[in-house]
């Protein structure tokens, strides 16, 4: 039986490169999913606001491992050949994208009501309005807690190990049924999970914080 040692330590380490592709791969994904959904919560279209609030209600009201089930074993259903790159990606960019989209909404409507009026004063067109109004400042209230959710979608990732994708928790799980020492290497996933998130943490409460420094001045 083998020990825990270095080579399972790194085995274990190069797979968090796969932690941050997926979680990069979900972020970019998200964020462009998820500012067309909350464009669409804020628009003058009822149709564009009900479907917005569907997709948000679906993907927010079922569990991400659900998700990354039905996308994995759904898709051969339909002929589709899948791998654990692209359900993983796939199942992520849309739970990211309900969220964000549910976030940036809160951000564009935090914006004092006064804005949006005087922008329709200017006979601007709703597409003006949000483009060099009310997103550039949307934008800097959204910063805090957009950071603060790319640590979600970071831990996020270890449900993939469920379908097969190699990320940090699916390298512990190798290393732990060729060495049956689960405290050491789980507590080794833990740690690097721990050094990857905890920065973002604090980058997103230091923004927040200065954030509120600025509003009270």
């Amino acid at each position: 039986m083998r020990t825990f040692g270095f080579s399972e330590f790194m085995f274990i380490l190069e797979a968090a490169r796969w932690t941050l592709a997926l979680s990069a791969i979900a972020f970019v994904g998200g964020a462009i999913l998820g500012l067309i959904i909350a464009l669409a919560r804020t628009s003058e279209s009822k149709t564009a606001r009900g479907l917005a609030m569907g997709f948000i209600q679906v993907f927010q009201g079922t569990p991400l491992l659900l998700q990354l089930f039905l996308i994995f074993f759904g898709a051969p259903v339909f002929g589709l050949d899948i791998n654990p790159w692209i359900a993983a990606g796939a199942a992520l960019i849309l739970n990211s994208a309900a969220f964000l989209g549910e976030i940036w909404r809160g951000c564009i409507e935090a914006i004092p009501r006064g804005q949006l009026e005087a922008a329709e004063a200017l006979s601007l067109k709703y597409s003006a309005r949000m483009r060099d109004v009310i997103l550039p400042q949307a934008f800097k209230i959204a910063l805090p807690p957009t950071v603060g959710y790319v640590v979600q979608i970071i831990k996020g990732t270890s449900l993939a190990a469920i379908i097969g994708f190699t990320e940090i928790t699916r390298a512990g799980q190798i290393i732990n049924n060729a060495t049956f020492q689960p405290l050491h290497v789980f507590s080794t996933v833990a740690v690097l999970y721990f050094v990857i998130c905890w920065p973002l943490s604090l980058l997103a409460a230091h923004m927040e914080r200065k954030r509120a420094r600025a509003l009270t001045r």
